[in-house]
């Protein structure tokens, strides 16, 4: 007796809590019933044999409606119903997804003497995305070594550790923690959050992209991103500058953050 039905993402992922409706042919509710933390829906109230229309509701996702018949045993069997997220773009399913460093890449680009780029990267670094299922209500918090930092010169590299700049030896970490999560686009988000650089903290916004999730060659799931942000050095009390001539210094005011993430599924990295 009564209502069976599976709800999923176009991916196979569970949507957990969908709300499942079901109406007669005038219109009238007779049912109505959430989905379960595996997105199944079951029911044991006896229903009347006829048609009704299946109506499936999830909050970020296109709602989906369809027809189905009930028997004279008064069962429904609804089958798996497929929900569209808003936009188009299917996301990791809820829960922990943690940093692979092996396999992201946390990068900073300077202006040098107003006319290149200087490239760097921290090369250690940890962190944990929590996707929830209200999506603005996602986190991530990341956690770099400053002194992990590598330019591709060695006497460059010391400078930035030193005081005047990142001063690692003081403030051997760098920590990034959101607290808000705003839609930019289909497949884009602005990610408000709190950086400590120096033992200064300072609002600064990513600009993320979501590149897609699928499985790994050891079992797992993983999901790829890539963000941006712009800093201000003299925000986090960088002050250091060296003026090579009227008006052009050494290393510009600004530096551009490039980050390329992929997250497993899970509290930690498989062993």
């Amino acid at each position: 007796m009564g209502l069976r039905a599976q709800v999923r993402t176009r991916d196979g992922w569970a949507v957990q809590h969908a709300v499942v409706t079901l109406t007669d042919m005038t219109g009238n509710q007779v049912l109505r019933a959430a989905a379960d933390e595996d997105g199944a829906v079951r029911t044991d109230a006896q229903l009347p044999a006829g048609a009704y229309t299946v109506i499936v509701t999830a909050v970020g996702y296109a709602p989906a409606a369809s027809t189905a018949l009930v028997t004279a045993s008064g069962r429904v069997e609804a089958g798996t119903v497929v929900l569209a997220r808003q936009g188009g773009v299917e996301l990791p399913p809820p829960g922990a997804w943690s940093l692979d460093p092996a396999h992201c890449t946390v990068g900073a680009v300077a202006q040098h003497l107003g006319i290149s780029s200087v490239h760097g990267r921290f090369t250690e670094f940890s962190g944990r995305i929590e996707i929830a299922e209200e999506l603005h209500r996602s986190r991530v918090d990341a956690v770099i070594s400053a002194a992990s930092i590598d330019t591709g010169n060695g006497m460059r590299d010391k400078h930035l550790r030193s005081p005047d700049f990142l001063d690692a030896d003081r403030f051997p970490e760098i920590t990034y923690r959101s607290d808000g999560l705003d839609p930019a686009g289909p497949d884009r988000w602005t990610v408000h959050g709190e950086l400590t650089m120096r033992g200064v903290a300072r609002r600064v916004d990513l600009n993320l992209s979501y590149l897609g999730t699928g499985p790994d060659p050891w079992g797992g799931t993983r999901a790829a991103f890539s963000a941006t942000a712009e800093l201000r050095r003299d925000d986090f009390a960088m002050n250091y500058n060296q003026v090579v001539q009227a008006g052009i210094s050494a290393i510009g005011t600004t530096l551009r953050v490039e980050l390329d993430i992929q997250a497993v599924q899970g509290e930690s990295l498989p062993s």
